[in-house]
């Protein structure tokens, strides 16, 4: 019986070892294919054939996801009409493993004659794509993990490697933040961990929950029951915040000689609470919660005065968790 497992090992290995020698392909080529990229006024187009293709296309969108304008043409469909999405102020890449694909080189004297720039990455420095290239990326590789020398494996996994590097060496040229991430990623678990803010998911008006500075703490605990929040603003006569009682601080209050019907609030509250302003992303709001170790902030306006509360259920539930 094969051993799967050494069988995978092995593969591991050998891609492990085509991406350590990428390093020596980091040279002065590179740098002009970034400086091109960069200085591109209109998009990045990838273009490759088979596998090449697929990877192509990972490199193309991860391009677009970073700050550099990018699609992926095939080149089959370049040939018969897809050429006239490339424009003068393009840039072009082009993968082939072997510097030779037909369908790539039967559209490059186009390309040419357009006059955008090319960049060709291939295993092959002497192909004729490297050749006929403004800069050559190389992505060679001393052994593909199929056995049979055949199937792309490693070669693929290079050319993937390399495809990052140019786009994160891009990403920091740019100054590319995490909003500008956010703004391309608005869907899903990302967009919300991005984007979302306090003022889209804090509760307020009658959801929040506020005693003031003349109430008991039975009066305390009333609210918090009411709200469901595990915690409650104390504000004065001017709905300035003046501190807040918890969840945490009810179990730390149950041995002492205290009277919950008689003694008023602000001796056992917290004062100067953390706070956070609506306009702060919920992501920043975890990170504060998670490094002071509390389960809930009160948010609060320009005066100081709550207009909002929340906790890691309401993270939990919005996704941002």
């Amino acid at each position: 019986m094969k051993n799967f497992k050494q069988l995978a090992q092995n593969v591991i290995k050998i891609e492990q070892q085509a991406i350590a020698e990428l390093t020596q392909f980091i040279d002065d080529d590179f740098v002009k294919a970034c400086e091109l990229m960069f200085n591109c006024q209109g998009r990045v187009i990838v273009i490759g054939m088979g596998k090449s293709g697929h990877i192509g296309g990972k490199i193309a969108a991860t391009l677009a996801s970073t700050g550099t304008p990018s699609f992926f043409v095939h080149p089959g469909e370049a040939s018969h009409g897809d050429l006239g999405m490339i424009t003068l102020d393009d840039v072009v890449l082009t993968i082939s493993n072997s510097g030779e694909t037909g369908e790539v080189l039967a559209i490059i004297p186009v390309i040419k004659r357009l006059g955008a720039k090319l960049i060709a990455m291939t295993g092959n420095p002497d192909s004729t794509l490297a050749k006929l290239a403004d800069t050559h990326v190389c992505v060679k590789v001393s052994q593909e993990a199929c056995p049979l020398g055949l199937a792309p494996t490693s070669s693929t996994t290079a050319t993937l490697v390399m495809g990052d590097a140019l786009a994160v060496a891009l990403l920091n040229a740019r100054g590319f933040t995490a909003d500008d991430f956010a703004l391309s990623h608005p869907g899903g678990s990302l967009g919300k961990r991005l984007l979302l803010r306090l003022a889209d998911i804090m509760h307020k008006g009658e959801r929040l929950p506020t005693v003031s500075t003349n109430a008991k703490i039975k009066d305390a605990l009333v609210e918090m029951s009411l709200k469901g929040l595990g915690m409650t603003a104390i504000v004065d006569d001017n709905n300035q915040l003046m501190g807040l009682f918890t969840d945490g601080d009810l179990r730390r209050i149950l041995d002492a000689q205290i009277n919950i019907h008689q003694d008023s609030i602000t001796s056992v509250m917290t004062k100067n609470p953390y706070v956070a302003q609506q306009d702060m992303l919920a992501a920043e709001a975890l990170k504060i919660m998670e490094d002071k170790k509390i389960n809930g902030l009160i948010i609060v306006n320009d005066n100081n005065q709550p207009i909002g509360a929340m906790n890691m259920h309401d993270l939990l539930k919005s996704g941002v968790l």
